[in-house]
C-alpha cells in the first residue's frame, strides 16, 4: 500500500469512528433517528453536568446494562471528559464488542461546554459562553 493510500485509509477510518461536538449537537437538535449519546463518566461527573439528552452509562457498566438501555440498532456516540482523556475510546470499544455501531465524540464534554452547547444538571439546562478559541463567533463559519 502506498503512503498516500495508507493516509486515505487512515483518515477515512477516523471519520467512520469519530464525530465532533458540533455534529453531535446538530444531530441532537434535529432528533436524528437512532442516535444515542452516552456519557461514560462517573455519577459525580454526570451530576456536575452532562450533554442534554445523553444517557448515563459508565464504562464499567456497559457490558451488563447496554442491552437493556440501548437499542441494538442504535448509533451510539460516546463521550468522556475531554481530549486529554481516553474514557470515550474505552467506552466505544465496549459498545463495539457488543456489536453496536459506535463513534467517539472527540473533544468530549470539555469541548461541548466550551462551544456553548446545552448542559444539563439537576438544576436545569444551561449554556456557557462560547470560547472563541474553540468555536467561531456565532454567524461565522469555521469553513471545515
Amino acid at each position: 500500500m502506498s503512503a498516500n493510500a495508507a493516509a486515505i485509509a487512515h483518515f477515512a477510518a477516523r471519520l467512520s469512528f469519530e464525530t465532533d461536538v458540533s455534529d453531535v449537537a446538530a444531530d441532537l437538535a434535529t432528533a436524528v433517528t437512532g442516535l444515542v449519546v452516552v456519557d461514560s463518566r462517573s455519577r459525580e461527573s454526570w451530576d456536575q453536568g452532562h450533554v442534554d439528552g445523553a444517557v448515563h452509562l459508565p464504562t464499567a457498566e456497559i457490558a451488563a446494562r447496554a442491552p437493556e438501555l440501548i437499542p441494538g440498532d442504535a448509533l451510539v456516540v460516546t463521550y468522556c471528559w475531554g481530549p486529554g482523556c481516553n474514557g470515550a475510546t474505552r467506552a466505544a470499544l465496549e459498545f463495539a464488542k457488543l456489536g453496536y455501531r459506535v463513534k467517539e465524540m472527540i473533544g468530549g464534554f470539555e469541548y461541548w461546554v466550551r462551544e456553548g452547547f446545552p448542559v444539563a444538571t439537576a438544576s436545569g439546562v444551561t449554556r456557557h459562553p462560547v470560547d472563541a478559541l474553540t468555536a467561531p463567533v456565532r454567524g461565522i463559519a469555521c469553513g471545515c
